[in-house]
């Protein structure tokens, strides 16, 4: 089948949940995509955040095909050696103590605020201590706890009544949290390095605020790294780089390397809040999706990567830099590691496709902000000829501007 053809039978038979770009992918090997055409692409998106490791890297290719020879799945009902493994390693980069897998980052969120309101009630913390407090700009998820602590009307107004309880409150506002954080709070949920909402990174003063209220109204911390944690800036976690350890984690994203796995790691004073049959998944933790995020942990840990994340990072945003110099209508380049953003005065969608027909994998978040996210083994040269693309791109916008050419249609949402 052709793009054309393809093009027509998804919107035949599947629902319209997504807004492509026009590339029909064969198949990866490291930071490249291959196209049924055979061109080929720099992706520096990396499947949002999952191809850490690129496409096809050996070792990842070779568990795969030892396991798959094994068991793929194992229901949780009996044992199987990579659960522990993985949780062994998670605990020791994280200094959490007990891990819980499931399939997606939204149910790890999901069963984060489970886990909170249940912890709240056990422990008898007082009569109507539920509410869990949130940012504005937050994205967590799209199930129905998940959303309601998601900030975007536009997720949310379509489905609404959502779950009662949430409450939003300013981004790095300390006194608006402060306002907000009554006896009431059991938790509060934060992204400390927002990914959907445009790569905005939350200040010390803030999360260490948040963990003063915490502790103060014995309430619990929940970091969501689904995206920017497990080595994306060039940390294990972004809440290493003000020491500020939260009672609850989220992660997924790279963690099953494209097989679908999250996680909640948590401590041993929140832990005992589940006990059997209080939360539980069918799929979650399976020895393939594990014993892969074991081997992604060892690479990250073996060949030392956390290094040349930072260095890379710091090369391509500098190069970003370079551009917002150049062009007026870039507003702002941030992020950390290999996750940035460059916010435009206009909106993005277009430029991410000019960046493909050009052979790179871009995308766009918040309308306005392009999102790097490549994989963590992406080369300099790579992220060289790509800033070389988008200056020549950047060059025709402002003659456009100029001249007053109106901008390209909107791709055709399938």
């Amino acid at each position: 089948m052709n793009l054309k053809q393809i093009v027509e039978a998804e919107s035949k038979f599947l629902t319209a949940n997504y807004k492509k770009y026009p590339l029909f992918v064969e198949k990866g090997r490291k930071c490249l995509v291959y196209d049924y055409a055979g061109k080929r692409y720099v992706d520096l998106l990396a499947g949002i955040a999952v191809n850490a490791l690129g496409h096809n890297h050996p070792r990842i290719a070779n568990i795969f095909r030892k396991q798959i020879k094994k068991s793929v799945h194992v229901c949780n009902l009996f044992y199987h050696p990579y659960q522990a493994l993985l949780a062994e390693k998670l605990l020791e980069i994280s200094g959490l103590q007990k891990a819980f897998f499931c399939n997606s980052g939204t149910e790890a969120v999901e069963a984060a605020f489970k886990l909170a309101r249940g912890y709240a009630y056990k422990n008898q913390l007082g009569e109507g201590k539920h509410e869990i407090l949130t940012l504005d700009n937050a994205f967590h998820g799209r199930t129905y706890g998940a959303l309601s602590a998601t900030a975007s009307d536009k997720y949310r107004k379509p489905y609404e009544p959502l779950v009662p309880g949430f409450r939003f409150v300013r981004f790095n506002d300390v006194e608006d949290l402060q306002r907000n954080f009554t006896d009431r709070v059991c938790a509060i949920i934060i992204e400390p390095l927002q990914g959907e909402g445009g790569i905005h990174a939350c200040s010390e003063a803030f999360l260490q605020a948040a963990r003063k209220l915490c502790d103060q109204q014995r309430a619990l911390l929940i970091f969501d790294e689904i995206q920017c944690g497990i080595g994306r800036t060039g940390r294990y976690f972004y809440y290493e780089k003000f020491g500020i350890r939260p009672d609850i984690l989220t992660l997924a994203k790279p963690l099953g390397l494209g097989i679908p796995l999250g996680a909640l790691l948590t401590t041993d004073t929140v832990a005992p809040t589940f006990g059997p049959g209080d939360h539980g998944t069918t799929f979650g933790g399976g020895p393939l999706a594990c014993r892969l995020g074991f081997e992604f942990v060892k690479i990250l840990q073996e060949e030392e990567m956390l290094e040349t994340i930072r260095e890379k990072g710091d090369y391509f945003k500098n190069k970003l830099l370079g551009l917002k110099d150049k062009y007026a209508f870039v507003a702002d380049v941030r992020g950390e590691g290999l996750m940035l953003g460059m916010q435009l005065d206009f909106p993005a969608r277009d430029i991410v496709n000019r960046c493909l027909e050009a052979g790179f994998i871009i995308n766009v978040t918040s309308d306005t902000v392009l999102r790097f996210l490549p994989p963590y083994i992406i080369t300099k040269k790579e992220i060289s000829r790509f800033i070389k693309a988008l200056d020549k791109i950047f060059s025709q916008v402002a003659q456009e501007r100029k001249e007053g050419t109106p901008p390209a249609p909107e791709a055709v949402s399938h």
